[in-house]
């Protein structure tokens, strides 16, 4: 396999930052209905509703459903504490805006690890989307924000260092969090939920088939891919 298997016992608290409903699906999801049974703290951060993913449905349509299918999507795999926020889907940028947004909730959850999606530009399943990239160089501003204590004073919440950065599915992966079937059966879950969403893309396999597919390992079992950063 050529990954080293993380050691999820030094993780407690864990802030999961994205940019549409949908993205913590593709993996990140089973991961934290492990973390979630194992008793760790999982929260969501969106950094759009997702409201310009849905060609035949006008944005201020889209957006309140797409919120609703990741509420659902979160419900499946236990995570409770899910912020959505109001940046225009498609048109992120890598601005202090952005960052400020992210490091708030730095500061109030206090996670010991972030995790985010690939943000390269060639993704696995072609060139990546530009909110994608853009939240990711963002988070990866956030996190050094959130620990400057003269960097958004304003905010008038104690800076707070996270300690380690996990960047899901990045083609230099390298380490693997192993996952149960329970985990991963979590993970179909929480994709499934994405009805309207999926309905879409008359192409896109059924979760129950391309999510144990993913997440499968080389040498048997599951686990979902990841470039860990540690310290940050």
């Amino acid at each position: 396999m050529g990954l080293e298997i993380l050691d999820d016992s030094q993780l407690e608290r864990i802030l999961v930052v994205v940019a549409h409903p949908d993205d913590a699906e593709y993996g990140i999801s089973c991961a934290a209905k492990q973390w979630i049974d194992a008793g760790k703290e999982v929260a969501y951060l969106l950094v759009t509703a997702g409201e310009a993913g849905i060609r035949s449905l006008p944005p201020e349509e889209c957006g309140p459903l797409r919120a609703e299918e990741q509420r659902r999507a979160c419900a499946a795999v236990g995570v409770e504490d899910l912020e959505i926020l109001d940046f225009p889907d498609g048109l992120v940028e890598a601005s202090p805006q952005v960052r400020r947004a992210i490091a708030t909730k730095i500061r109030k959850f206090k996670p010991d690890t972030v995790a985010i999606m690939m943000y390269g530009l060639q993704a696995r399943w072609g060139l990546n989307h530009v909110d994608h990239r853009a939240v990711g160089v963002s988070m990866i501003d956030a996190i050094r924000d959130a620990d400057n204590p003269w960097i958004f004073q304003d905010l008038g919440l104690p800076a707070h260092k996270a300690q380690r950065l996990l960047v899901a599915n990045d083609p230099d992966s390298t380490h693997v969090q192993t996952l149960s079937e329970d985990a991963v059966a979590g993970g179909v879950a929480s994709l499934s939920e994405h009805k309207r969403y999926l309905k879409e893309l008359p192409d896109h396999p059924r979760p129950e088939d391309f999510i144990p597919q993913m997440v499968a390992l080389d040498g048997g079992g599951y686990g979902l891919r990841v470039r860990v950063y540690d310290p940050v």
